[in-house]
């Protein structure tokens, strides 16, 4: 199993970092005591889990007396964020959260901060300092040190509007305007699955409407791609979700799966219209 800690001063990204080993395949926990540390890969390991993290801050001092022979114990990976001060005093002042030393005196607490997390600064394989890296660049830092790739997920879901969109769609797709084959009484009881349905709503005249579909979709997703986004999720809908929708995903997650990795369901066609 590869086991990794994550880190470094409050304010330097660990909840974003956290979130991109979440990405890449990483269960990560946080604040675990070192004395757990073990108990919990066997556990992980048990279950088939690969990858494992540990997210640890000043908030756990109270159980750093184990810190050292368990490090020296379980040899982790260990990445340290940090930055300048007055980077992480800005921060603060902008989210106006309180600082996990909680003392009542800002810089100080930093300053205290970084003494307590020398020892482990010290042991890190990483130490990466996020005063001027945006989040997409403290991503591609972790991607590149650890040498995995997060790989993103392009999600196509097809429903009907008469059930209501899904919540989790960053983009709609209405294809409607295309042939409906529930009025054709052969093709009703069919699905968008079947061969029949597929050439029933990808007429030669209609063509162009998929098209400009086909467009939008691989536009925003090469776009939220760039953006470092782990994933991004189309809903394309039709009246009940049955036939246009599932057609159309269908035919959008074959044409695309040369460019994203690809992940298609069909939330709506076991309902009844």
């Amino acid at each position: 199993m590869r086991f990794l800690v994550l880190s470094g001063l409050s304010g330097a990204g660990k909840t974003t970092a956290r979130g991109y080993l979440e990405d890449l395949g990483y269960f990560m926990v946080d604040n675990l005591p070192p004395s757990l540390w073990e108990a919990l890969l066997q556990e992980l390991s048990r279950r088939g889990v690969e990858r494992a993290g540990v997210v640890l801050d000043a908030r756990a001092l109270a159980f750093f007396g184990d810190l050292e022979r368990v490090l020296d114990q379980l040899k982790p990976t260990v990445v340290y964020l940090e930055a300048r001060p007055e980077v992480l005093l800005r921060r603060y002042n902008l989210t106006r959260r309180v600082h996990p030393l909680g003392a009542g005196n800002l810089m100080r607490e930093i300053g205290e901060e970084r003494r307590i997390l020398g020892p482990l600064r010290a042991r890190a394989h990483l130490v990466l300092d996020t005063s001027e890296l945006s989040p997409r660049a403290l991503k591609e830092a972790l991607v590149r040190f650890l040498g995995e790739e997060a790989g993103f997920l392009l999600r196509l879901i097809s429903f009907g509007f008469k059930w209501g969109p899904p919540q989790e769609a960053d983009l709609v797709l209405d294809v409607r305007p295309l042939p409906n084959p529930h009025y054709d009484p052969t093709l009703k009881p069919k699905t968008g699955l079947d061969l029949e349905v597929q050439a029933y709503v990808f007429r030669e005249e209609y063509e162009p409407y998929y098209r400009a579909l086909l467009a939008v979709v691989g536009l925003a997703a090469e776009g939220a791609q760039k953006e470092g986004r782990a994933f991004y999720t189309v809903a394309v809908g039709c009246t009940g979700g049955r036939h246009r929708s599932v057609a159309v995903a269908e035919r959008l997650a074959e044409e695309l799966s040369s460019r994203f990795r690809v992940e298609v369901s069909h939330r709506d066609v076991d309902k009844e219209e």
